[in-house]
């Protein structure tokens, strides 16, 4: 799949930014990734919402290879084939792909926040640290340097 032809497929759905990711692009609106467009195919992101969807439809979560075993994404799921004939449908699925990457979103913030405060705790502990006491040569040093 080219730039072109996914500009086209998401007509339809509305302006899209789709940038170069992996062997692909990432398709996001809003300034949200909510697609993929690899070698493999196209795969919307997905959640307990839209997941049943996608099976219903014999669709697959998206996988790849690595050395040592097989990973599978469950994040993002096939678009399937027969929504790349009909541009309205496919709207529809790419709406809510993008409300299941926002939904993804807002699940991840409170762990930013949880982050973003244990963070300043351990600034906090560190500006209150209590000085140690110099070695015994550097002590001895600074006593004859005054004697």
């Amino acid at each position: 799949m080219d730039r072109e032809f996914l500009i086209d497929l998401f007509a339809d759905f509305g302006p899209v930014t789709i940038r170069r990711m992996f062997s692909g692009y990432g398709i996001s609106a809003d300034g949200t990734n909510f697609a993929l467009a690899l070698r493999a195919g196209l795969f919307f992101r997905a959640d307990e919402v839209t997941i049943p969807g996608f099976e219903a439809e014999g669709s697959a979560p998206f996988q790849y290879q690595t050395r040592a075993k097989t990973v599978t994404v469950s994040s993002y799921w096939q678009l399937p084939a027969r929504l790349f004939d009909d541009s309205e449908e496919l709207a529809e699925w790419a709406r809510a792909a993008l409300a299941a990457a926002q939904r993804a979103k807002v699940k991840k913030r409170p762990q930013k926040k949880a982050a973003a405060s244990k963070g300043m705790k351990k600034a906090a502990k560190s500006s209150t640290r209590v000085k140690k006491p110099a070695k015994k040569a550097a002590v001895r040093k600074r006593a004859r340097r005054k004697a």
